[in-house]
């Protein structure tokens, strides 16, 4: 997933504002977002003179935004591997009340196949 410049200024606490396209530098940027100061007596937007924030703000926090989801892609695929919540209560019931621990095992080792298949980045 790549982090939009909407969400970036989202992040940033933006207030109300159109986009147009994906802009990817400071000119685009200019042209395409425009902040909303608020409504005409027709309930038509009224926009700003200036942007809330700059290019470098809103393009900084992207990429920070973007590094922070991409760090944990980890932590996605883990959520996405690990055995199910079922398994793992059949694996410890069998265990803990019927002294079976086949499943147990079982449960143990792909759990940690996930962790080792998949390390924290």
């Amino acid at each position: 997933m790549t982090i939009s410049i909407s969400e970036a200024i989202k992040a940033l606490g933006g207030t109300e504002f159109t986009i147009t396209g994906e802009p990817s530098n400071e000119a685009e940027y200019q042209a395409n977002v425009k902040y909303i100061s608020g409504v005409d007596s027709s309930k038509s937007a009224v926009f700003k003179d200036t942007q809330d924030f700059t290019w470098s703000q809103v393009s900084t926090k992207q990429t920070e935004l973007q590094t922070t989801y991409d760090g944990l892609a980890y932590a996605r695929a883990r959520a996405e591997a690990y055995p199910s919540q079922k398994d793992f209560m059949e694996a410890y019931t069998e265990k803990e009340i019927g002294g079976d621990s086949t499943k147990w095992d079982a449960y143990k080792t792909a759990y940690n196949k996930v962790r080792t298949d998949n390390p924290k980045g």
